[in-house]
């Protein structure tokens, strides 16, 4: 009884040994499953026994699966003798189960299935030999995993979708891995694509003992490293089974692929689940060679052409019987060039060529000798056909058949001759074919052989040269040579030459199938057919036939640009220039709506509209092949023309050049058909725009979506017509708007794009890296922008971070085409800038061997980025370095990295001035460039000589390394990315197109999401940089009021400037680690303020040196102020000595006087003590002389005339800044004249530079004046400084002033000064004079006096003066400093601050507020006076504001509190001050308020004069009056009017405010 698979597995499991039994449940347990399988837990296997075991594999894998997993973890414990066996004995029974799967089933009662009873009749018609074959194609299907593509077929699409294995360079592990590592690896163009050997097993278990492990190892070593054929497959049954198991578009892409790596191709395939043979007609359509036959040598020409079409002479090796060498091998000897040994065909020495195959027995391959044109090294002169039958022609006698019809020369391999044999090679005398035969050295020593060849050869008529023989001692290189001689001898003269065509229809004659003979493509052929049938000139076509995108389309889209940046010469104006533009419009829109469709394009849109998918996709197939030989034809003719031309001497360079654009514009395929279409979409749109036809009436409306689905199945989609050099924008965003529809709005993008100057291979690098069809053939160059999507795989889409990859392939940069153009540099820059700003990876391609090609590149490269850089758009940069072989390029290729890095940097400096870019640039700043990862140095695609070297695996390696480096550079940004959708990528498109339309780069690129990220970015800052001014007022006003209250030895500057500076630092760092943490947050956006980050921190430290100017200033201000104080305050403490001891004098004097006194008597007596008390005034300066003096000084050592004009000019008194006129002795003429300059314009500018500049001495003076202080010597030479440094600026200089405008400038200067300073110095005088201190403060003198003589207690009276005198004016001035802060931080906490915010915010509500009010006037005032303007405005605002509120109440309610309670807290410390006098406790009071409050020096005079008073009786009294005082203070604030208020404080909430909107990032803002 015959065994079941269960009972196999059950005895295999039993044979196992208990450690081995051991070992495979462990092994089991985590051995890895497909995807829809899991592991069998360690608790289910732990104790089982092998009956246990296999029921476990019945349960969790299934009758299929189970022995595939068994024969899996039989390998890893290195069982090979259980593997062998399980594998051959369950075969036949897994096959019977397929078979049963497969068999139809029995309809239900009552129902009939024709179809399945067809099959039940043609299977049992079938031969036995075919249905064995057809058994043992599915058993390796069954286990190379392909079963389920015998009906749902691979396609191009499922091997260009990305997941996670395409990061992984792996080695095929099991027999199901081996069609995609085949797949995979020809995509990629790789040389080891044949290679079909399995990797090792995996590791021992850790769970093995050491001694178990070792004797594993000793016994199995030898033979783990001995090759077991089981193991694999023969890389020709897996060519096979691939090509049968895909699509026709996905044969042939494979075939065009095995092509380029110059591999022999399947010309017949097997009949394995057809009865017959197939030809692969089809598969090879799409091959193009290009060759130089030696009839074309001196001419230098060469011919291009569709393998299929070419006719050549057919040479076929076939063996009788079996043969002991290989002739597969001899062949690839005989094809290959010397020092260039390829292996064409698979032999039986290569890595799994020893394999048995399986259903490879009759496959027919096929390869090809191409010359290059030169003699001394082909090896024949014309392209010749080899094609190679893999087995017995005894077996295969259609196979021969069919190769003798179709060949010029048949070497047949014969090692045994018998009856049999020669019955069958005797029938060959009727065939046209030459025939070879290729005997052993056996034939000679068999005399039964040699009386059969005698007869054969009398038969066949052979002569002595017909026959080779290959002896033991024949060197093998002369028997190469003799084959190589007797070919070319025979292919000189060859009496046939057959096409793939005429193959293709002698197997058609033979019954042989050809795989173009289904219905589908046949339908497609004769749609094209019908197309293709009027084309013979196809520039005459395109002008005829595709009339909108010739002159036509290229006028509307040179107006259009020209529409947006009038730039053409015009003697009209701008406005009746721009009319005219858009009238030209109009009509041209107008005559492009006159045209109808085409026959041509009627029948194409009825090709991609009309048919199914399967036939559109033929038909799109046979439109590129049918274009493609059209085109090749229509450029040879013309190609010969222009060299046969360029011959004569007498060529015209015109008609030369004409002949170049006629060349250039004869390219056709199926883009421009789509093109014409978009056309005719776009002004059907326009007249609809225009109201001329309703929606309803629209016939184009339906294309979008079609092209939607071609970009969906794989076709290329044209971004940018590479004729106009426009894009179709309606068209193309309507496309890409129906594709996001139809991917159900999951459109999540990566955009990659490559760059490069032209036949640098970047069509070649894209298809070769993700395994996309971009042309790179057919005779012409990329035109243009197309772009491809690839569908990420759905569970990778999340680690990637996108659903598609959408792939943009652009033109040539530096075409031949463009170079003789003027704008060629134009127009590459608007192409790199679009594409560039599209894109999230750009790989700029260089061809090393071009050294002045790449640098032209890498400038267009680096202005593009440039451009994106002030948009905040930052793609990633990957330079490719082509044809670079050496293995140690990228160390070596160190110096020259730097090197780049150095141009690179020099060219972004260079781009950034042409860009008018202010700020000093690197290449860091503007794209994502990392020298050592982002380099990539790749050999030449080539090994060899071209056409028959195959592809460099060095290149296929190295182009794979970076495709996998890009997914894992993808994979670590995904989270801190954020990738646009289609959406997202139309708007971009949208922006960049009308950008680059208008040549207007710096803002038009302006994104709402760096809008977005800029203002809160901003409004940030704005909080940040208030918080520093905020702490730095504060600071200032406690130090302006602690230096009010020091005396004269602790006032020095360099102590407070060094604290300043430190306060400034501190605060510096604090914005800095504020933006620090900003920039750290790992936000998706937040990439896009990169570049902005740098204007934030030259804002900060702008901002802190502004702020150290203020401090300094207001600290040197309070210093100068306080000396004045002091020296004042010192002469009233003199006199109110004087005046005490006279009142002393007078108070003893009417004490001892027995009369009582009234007090109209005292009062008579005190007046006259003050009268008679000699005070003497304070000394007046002369300011005018000491700056006569120093202005001398200043100019001491100049020239005699400079002193005549000195001594000539009078006093400083006659001159003021408005009487300073411009004369023309001012400037040195001849200077002007040698230099040819007018006189006039160099007037002006010297008088808008000295206007300028005594604005700004004028500034200074008035600050000086308001501060109230004396006069200082410092104040002049402050102003000469000034004035001399100004004059030393380069923008001065080349005025050509001479000294004489220095000494008037500084004479009306300091004359403006001297008359300001003067009044001053006065004011001063008077307001501290001693005798006015005397009449200030005398009712208080007489109020104490008549007190002390009447002998009453005058504390209470005391406290009071003091809280009227010297607290109140001090706590009001404390509130006028507090309030500016108070009001800021109100108004931008409470509603406000989105208005001021930022920079951009606040504009937008000024300029708002105009537009509302409509008022010229407020337009003039804010354009001329921006400054005056705005603080106006913000000043009304303000008043608005508060007057709508409750005014300064809270705020000054608020202040005050806080400074009273300070008070109260420091009277209650102060009060039990030892000794307990009056002036003690005020001394303390003051010292602890010192930082708070400036308590009047001398109004503290008055209080302390003969003040008796205890502390703790002063402060209560003090403390009893303050609520009053504070309900005082609060009341008058209350009385204030608003405007009055604001206008009085020392620090202008108006000029805080301004500076809030305008001090951070002002030039950069977005």
């Amino acid at each position: 009884m015959e065994k079941t698979v269960t009972d196999l597995l059950l005895e295999t499991l039993e044979e196992l040994g208990k450690d081995d039994l051991k070992r495979f449940k462990w092994k089991l347990k985590e051995i890895k499953v497909e995807n829809q399988y899991n592991n069998i837990p360690w608790g289910k296997l732990e104790t089982a026994r092998p009956v246990d075991v296999a029921k476990e594999l019945l349960n969790y894998y299934g009758e299929h699966y189970r022995v595939e997993v068994t024969i899996q973890v039989l390998r890893s414990i290195h069982r090979r003798d259980l593997t062998d066996r399980l594998t051959k004995a369950t075969q036949a029974d897994v096959l019977n189960l397929e078979l049963e799967s497969m068999t139809p089933q029995n309809p239900e009662p009552g129902e009939t299935d024709g179809s399945n009873l067809e099959q039940e009749s043609n299977m049992q018609r079938m031969p036995a030999s075919f249905k064995k074959r057809r058994r043992t194609f599915q058993g390796t299907l069954f286990k190379l995993k392909l079963k389920k593509y015998r009906s749902r077929k691979l396609t191009l699409r499922d091997l260009q979708k990305i997941g996670p294995e395409s990061l992984k360079d792996w080695t095929a592990q099991t027999l199901g891995d081996l069609p995609w590592y085949f797949l995979r690896k020809v995509m990629a163009l790789n040389g080891t694509t044949r290679n079909t050997s399995l990797g090792q097993g995996e590791l021992e278990d850790e769970a093995v003992s050491e001694d178990e492990e070792e004797l594993d190892i000793e016994d199995d070593f030898f033979s783990l490293n001995d090759t077991c054929t089981s193991d694999s497959l023969h890389p020709l049954d897996l060519l096979c089974a691939v090509l049968l198991c895909s699509d026709s578009f996905l044969q042939q892409e494979i075939l065009s692929r095995m092509s380029m790596c110059q591999f022999a191709l399947p010309l017949l395939l097997p009949a394995l689940d057809t009865p017959r043979c197939t030809l692969m007609l089809w598969a090879m359509r799409d091959i193009v060679r290009k060759w130089r036959p030696h009839s074309l040598a001196e001419s230098r020409g060469f011919r291009e052409e569709s393998l299929v079409l070419t006719s050549m002479p057919t040479i076929s090796f076939v063996r009788l019987g079996s043969c002991s060498f290989s002739k597969s091998q001899l062949l690839n000897e005989v094809l290959s060039p010397s020092q260039q040994y390829h292996d064409f065909f698979i032999h039986r020495d290569m890595e799994s060529g020893n394999i048995p195959w399986e259903i490879a027995d009759g496959l027919v391959e096929i390869s090809w000798y191409f010359p290059n044109g030169s003699k001394n090294s082909d090896l024949f002169p014309e392209p010749i056909a080899v094609t190679n039958l893999h087995g017995d022609i005894e077996s295969h006698q259609l196979q021969f058949s069919f190769l003798m019809k179709v060949s010029t020369l048949m070497i047949i391999f014969v090692e045994r001759l018998s009856e049999r044999e020669y019955a069958l090679l005797s029938s060959l005398k009727e065939a046209g074919t030459k025939v070879y035969f290729m005997l052993s050295s056996e034939a000679e020593k068999s005399k039964d052989m040699l009386g059969f060849l005698k007869k054969l050869v009398l038969d066949l008529k052979l002569s002595k040269s017909h026959l080779l023989f290959k002896q033991s001692t024949t060197n093998q290189a002369q028997l190469v040579k003799k084959l190589r001689s007797t070919i070319g001898r025979i292919t000189k003269f060859p009496h046939r030459r057959v096409t793939m065509e005429d193959m293709a229809e002698t197997a058609r004659e033979l019954g042989i199938q050809v795989d173009e003979d289904c219905e589908e493509c046949q339908r497609a052929s004769k749609c094209v057919k019908e197309i293709t049938a009027e084309i013979k000139d196809v520039a005459k076509y395109k002008r005829e036939m595709l009339r909108l995108q010739g002159d036509l389309g290229k006028t509307v889209a040179k107006v259009e640009k020209e529409l947006c940046r009038i730039r053409k010469p015009r003697t009209a104006h701008l406005e009746k220039y721009e009319s005219e533009l858009k009238e030209k419009l109009v009509a041209l829109h107008k005559e492009k709506n006159q045209w109808d469709l085409t026959d041509g394009l009627v029948q194409f849109i009825s090709g991609i509209a009309c048919l199914s998918q399967v036939e559109r996709c033929y038909f799109l197939k046979w439109m590129k092949l049918s274009l493609d030989h059209i085109t090749r034809g229509n450029l040879a003719s013309l190609q010969a023309e222009y060299k046969e031309k360029c011959k004569t001497s007498e060529s015209d360079p015109q008609e030369l050049s004409e002949l170049g654009k006629i060349i250039s514009a004869r390219s056709l395929g199926s883009e421009h058909f789509m093109r014409e279409l978009g056309q005719f979409y776009d002004a059907e749109h326009s007249r609809v725009k225009q109201s001329k036809i309703t929606e309803s009436q629209r016939q184009f409306i339906h294309l979008p979506g079609i092209a939607a689905d071609l970009m969906l199945e794989g076709f290329p989609m044209e971004l940018i017509d590479g004729d106009a050099s426009n894009i179709p924008l309606q068209w193309v965003t309507d496309v890409l708007t129906q594709l996001h529809a139809k991917l159900g709005g999951r459109s999540r993008t990566l955009v990659l794009t490559v760059l490069g100057g032209q036949s640098t291979g970047k069509s070649t690098l894209l298809n070769t890296m993700f395994g996309l069809q971009f042309a790179v053939s057919s005779g012409r160059c990329t035109r243009g922008v197309f772009m491809s999507l690839i569908k990420v795989a759905e569970n990778f889409q999340q680690e990637l971070g996108c659903d598609f990859i959408l792939v943009i392939d652009t033109e040539g940069l530096k075409s031949p085409e463009l170079a003789r153009l003027e704008d060629s540099y134009q127009h590459d820059n608007e192409l790199a800038t679009l594409v560039i700003g599209l894109s999230d990876i750009t790989i700029v391609n260089m061809a090393m061997e071009n050294a002045t090609e790449m640098k032209y590149v890498l400038q267009i490269v680096v202005h593009a980025f440039l451009r994106m850089e002030e948009i905040g758009h930052k793609p990633n940069c990957q330079f490719v370095h082509q044809n670079v072989s050496d293995v140690s390029a990228h160390d070596q290729n160190m110096r020259d990295r730097k090197h780049l890095l150095e141009q690179l940097d020099e060219m972004t400096k260079a781009a950034a001035k042409m860009e008018t870019q202010i700020k000093e640039m690197a290449i860091s700043d503007i794209m994502d460039y990392d020298p050592e990862k982002h380099n990539w140095y790749i050999p030449g695609l080539w090994h060899g000589v071209p056409p028959i070297a195959p592809v460099n695996i060095g290149y296929s390696e190295r182009v794979c390394e970076l495709k996998n480096y890009l997914f894992d550079f993808t994979k670590s940004c995904s989270a801190n990315r954020s990738l646009k959708d289609i959406p997202q990528f139309i708007e971009r498109l949208r922006s960049l197109w009308n950008t680059i339309k208008h040549e207007h780069f710096s803002f038009s690129f302006k994104s709402r999401f760096v809008d977005e990220v800029y203002n809160q970015l901003s409004m940030n800052y704005a909080e940040w940089e208030w918080g520093f001014r905020k702490e730095m007022h504060l600071w200032v006003s406690e130090k302006e009021t602690f230096i009010l209250n020091q005396p004269a030895a602790d006032l020095n500057f360099s102590v407070f400037k060094n604290i300043a500076l430190e306060k400034l630092q501190y605060g510096e760092q604090k914005i800095m680690d504020c933006l620090q943490q900003y920039f750290a947050r790992k936000a998706s956006d937040l990439h896009l303020m990169e570049k902005y980050k740098e204007d934030f921190i030259r804002s900060t430290k702008t901002l802190k040196n502004d702020l150290k100017t203020h401090v300094f200033s207001k600290c040197e201000e309070a210093i100068l102020t306080q000396i004045g104080r002091l020296k004042s305050h010192d002469i009233h403490i003199n006199y109110m000595k004087i005046i005490e001891g006279e009142i002393d004098q007078l108070l003893a004097n009417c004490r001892r006087s027995t009369q009582e006194l009234d007090d109209k008597k005292l009062e008579s007596k005190f007046e006259t003590v003050c009268h008679e008390t000699s005070l003497c005034p304070l000394q007046n300066c002369q300011v005018e002389g000491d700056m006569e003096a120093q202005l001398r000084k200043d100019l001491m050592n100049r020239r005699s005339a400079i002193t005549e004009m000195l001594q000539g000019a009078g006093s400083l008194k006659d001159y003021r800044m408005n009487s300073f006129k411009m004369k023309s002795k001012y400037l040195e003429k001849w200077l002007i004249q040698r230099a040819g300059l007018h006189k006039d314009s160099y007037l002006q500018k010297a008088k808008a530079i000295a206007k300028s500049l005594m604005d700004q001495c004028q500034d200074y003076i008035q600050e000086k004046v308001i501060s109230k202080t004396d006069y200082d010597k410092t104040y002049c030479r402050e102003l000469l400084r000034m004035i001399n440094e100004r004059l030393q600026e380069a923008d001065v200089r080349k005025c050509y002033t001479n000294a004489f405008f220095e000494v008037d400038l500084k004479l009306h200067v300091l004359g403006e000064a001297a008359h300001e300073f003067q009044k001053m110095h006065e004011v001063f005088i008077q307001e501290h004079n001693p005798q006015k201190h005397l009449e200030k403060f005398k009712p208080q003198y007489f109020s104490r006096f008549k007190d002390l003589y009447l002998g009453k207690d005058s504390c209470q009276k005391r406290a009071r003066d003091f809280c009227e005198h010297c607290l109140k004016p001090a706590l009001v001035d404390y509130v006028k400093k507090r309030i500016t802060i108070e009001i800021v931080d109100d108004f931008l906490s409470r509603g406000q601050a989105i208005k001021y915010g930022c920079n951009i915010f606040f504009q937008f509500t000024v300029e708002k507020k105009l537009l509302e009010d409509g008022n010229f006037n407020n337009y003039l005032n804010y354009i001329n006076s921006y400054e005056e303007f705005v603080q106006s405005w913000i000043h009304r605002h303000l008043l608005d504001y508060y007057n709508k509120t409750d005014g300064l109440v809270v705020p000054e309610r608020e202040i005050l509190a806080t400074i009273v309670n300070k008070v109260r807290g420091v009277l209650e410390h102060t009060k039990d001050i030892k000794p307990n006098s009056a002036s003690a406790f005020l001394d303390d009071f003051c010292k602890a308020l010192e930082q708070d409050l400036v308590i009047s020096k001398d109004s503290l005079v008055g209080i302390l004069f003969k003040n008796t008073a205890m502390a703790q009786q002063f402060s209560a009294d003090i403390q009893t009056l303050l609520p009053d005082l504070e309900q005082q203070i609060l009341s008058e604030f209350k009385e204030l009017e608003l405007e009055s208020k604001l206008s009085n404080l020392p620090l202008k909430p108006q000029d805080e405010m301004f500076k809030q909107v305008s001090g951070f990032a002002e030039a950069s803002i977005p």
